[in-house]
């Protein structure tokens, strides 16, 4: 019989953790709560139920809450591990369509997807634009293509537990989990979740936090996928010295070697950087198959 346990990583979640626990223990073995060090009353509500409760002393972030979790359950006989956010946004009866390619042994991870099917009408605008970047960013990181990248509902085998490092400590933490997944050759699907916006969330601003993220994958390209990186990088420093000259061009500007000459450095930058970006990649490769 396959055990299960649920992870709920919370931060000012008053108003919702004791409904996701006692909906959670429906389709678990035990729930965890990570208390990540709130200052409202999520912890006393969450010690109140059945639910296992770990509490952080200050705020560390999401990736140390997940860690900590992670850790307690490795330490356990659970087969399989969910995590899903504690504000309401998630359904825990989606619990069993999540962890089922585990158990039919078809996936190490399982990613709940809100967009798999073309995309939830109920995403506000501005969150969906904001998370094409973050899906695209963490594609291209990865290697793999998710269509929810950011997902906090997801289910991770036994086997799978040991192969994260949990760096970042806050948010940013579910695109380093995938691409640490990709790297260690693990098995990732998605399945198709839904997702309440209609629910009281504590969630910081969701486009520094977007942004914060964002910067985070750059940071992994970096390492990961350099092509991709300088290569990017590249491209849009050569577009930049092409608009220069075009610019000077057509405004009449073009004897003054000052001025072209910046154009044409930047031209040479790009190039640079492209050409590092091969060279990296080649490297890099060469390692990996050694």
């Amino acid at each position: 019989m396959t055990k299960t346990a649920v992870l709920l990583p919370a931060y000012n979640e008053e108003v919702s953790i004791a409904s996701m626990i006692i909906l959670s223990e429906n389709y678990a073995d035990e729930v965890i709560v990570v208390d990540d060090g709130s200052n409202d009353r999520t912890a006393q509500i969450a010690e109140k139920t059945n639910a296992t409760v770990i509490r952080h002393e200050k705020n560390k972030g999401k990736g140390a809450a997940l860690k900590t979790g992670f850790d307690y359950v490795k330490n356990k006989d659970f087969d399989i591990l969910v995590t899903i956010d504690a504000d309401g946004q998630h359904n825990p009866s989606e619990i069993p369509q999540v962890i089922q390619p585990i158990v039919d042994k078809k996936a190490d991870i399982v990613n709940g997807s809100r967009y798999i099917n073309g995309g939830s009408k109920n995403t506000p605008t501005y969150r969906r634009v904001g998370q094409t970047v973050l899906d695209s960013a963490t594609n291209l990181a990865s290697g793999v293509k998710l269509t929810d990248s950011q997902s906090g509902f997801r289910a991770f085998s036994r086997y799978s537990l040991d192969h994260f490092n949990f760096d970042p400590d806050g948010f940013g933490i579910e695109s380093d989990m995938i691409i640490e997944a990709v790297n260690n050759n693990l098995k990732i699907c998605e399945v198709e979740i839904t997702v309440r916006y209609d629910v009281y969330t504590t969630t910081d601003n969701p486009i520094l936090q977007g942004l914060s993220v964002l910067m985070r994958i750059f940071e992994i390209m970096r390492f990961n996928r350099p092509l991709y990186f300088y290569g990017i990088t590249g491209i849009v420093v050569i577009f930049f010295g092409i608009l220069i000259l075009l610019t000077l061009n057509m405004s009449g500007y073009m004897t003054n070697m000052y001025l072209t000459a910046m154009g044409l450095c930047i031209l040479v930058v790009g190039i640079i950087l492209i050409l590092s970006g091969i060279i990296t990649d080649t490297h890099s490769t060469l390692n990996r198959k050694k």
